[in-house]
């Protein structure tokens, strides 16, 4: 067995194709910019770099855990049983290893980066634990494992702004409104397993959390996390931002957008790396991010007028400490 042969199976399970969820902190970048719009420079680049260094190295603990602990349940899954720690590829103790090994690589750079980052990546990688180790493990609570999962999203929002500004805390409602975000990407995806399975007695076997799950529930915890997701996003449009308001009609296309993928059958969305498969999906992501960020950086003063709001004269953040920009 050659070397490479031999480790393959542990970067498997370190699951670097799922880095690119941490795109997910750019929503905080961009928000730390907006408020702090000195922090738009070169200088930005390397504490972001970092950071997202750090960053992936702690979502990577957490994916080796998760496979580890999965492993049982995985054999009973038509496609996950091919994986590394179910078809017997991995000897636990090394894995175990490599997971206290990359989460402390991944919090001790966060550290190194800032105190506020280092406590977000702490706070992701306990996120992980709670999720995966029994007896906690949220991931078999109905509801539960989708509210805990995509807390993740939340947290990816206060690694983007912490990475560069340390003197403030982002606006309550907009982090709110990510994680819900989060919750309905999550929720979708349970509904597209759950379909995808066909047979609740296994879909039991295989997740605990599908015992009490039906398509109709399912459904309905969609509909519920999107509509919480917009009413947050609506107290920081109205409260803060009003231009955003544009945005709506395009937010709202992007969870049609998701969910209308997510009732294929064998839906990519159970395995959100492989959406890039939906070029139009990508697409359309692209774009209303980039339209996004344009009306995050513009200035309307008629929609006010129309809308009969008045711009905000307070500051939205909750200070921490003295001064700005990165530490």
């Amino acid at each position: 067995m050659s070397a490479l042969t031999a480790v393959r199976p542990y970067i498997q399970i370190a699951r670097v194709d799922h880095w690119f969820k941490n795109a997910f902190m750019l929503l905080g970048v961009v928000l730390a910019i907006f408020y702090a719009p000195w922090l738009a420079a070169w200088s930005s680049v390397r504490p972001l770099a970092l950071a997202l260094l750090a960053t992936c190295l702690t979502a990577s603990s957490n994916y080796v855990l998760n496979e580890l602990l999965d492993g049982p349940t995985d054999k009973l899954h038509p496609k996950k049983r091919f994986r590394p720690v179910p078809s017997g590829q991995v000897v636990p103790a090394i894995a175990y290893a490599e997971w206290l090994l990359l989460g402390a690589a991944g919090v001790g750079l966060s550290f190194s980066i800032n105190r506020y980052f280092g406590l977000s990546a702490v706070a992701l990688w306990l996120l992980g634990v709670s999720y995966n180790v029994p007896p906690v493990r949220t991931k078999e609570w109905p509801y539960l494992d989708v509210i805990s999962e995509s807390a993740n999203n939340a947290v990816r929002l206060l690694l983007g702004w912490f990475a560069l500004l340390t003197t403030a805390f982002p606006p309550v409602s907009l982090l709110l409104s990510y994680w819900m975000v989060g919750a309905f990407f999550m929720a979708t995806k349970r509904y597209a397993e759950y379909r995808h399975i066909a047979n609740p007695e296994v879909a039991a076997g295989y997740r605990k959390s599908f015992r009490h799950y039906t398509e109709e529930y399912l459904l309905l915890s969609i509909l519920f996390y999107a509509t919480t997701s917009a009413l947050f996003a609506g107290i920081f449009i109205v409260r803060y931002h009003l231009e955003l308001i544009l945005f709506v009609p395009f937010a709202a296309g992007m969870f049609t957008y998701y969910l209308r993928i997510g009732m294929r059958p064998n839906s990519p969305v159970q395995n959100p790396e492989k959406l890039y498969t939906e070029r139009g999906f990508f697409a359309y992501l692209l774009v209303s991010f980039a339209i996004f960020v344009l009306l995050m950086f513009t200035r309307i003063p008629v929609l006010y007028e129309w809308f009969k709001v008045e711009q905000s004269q307070t500051s939205p953040l909750w200070i921490l400490g003295k001064g700005s920009g990165a530490q």
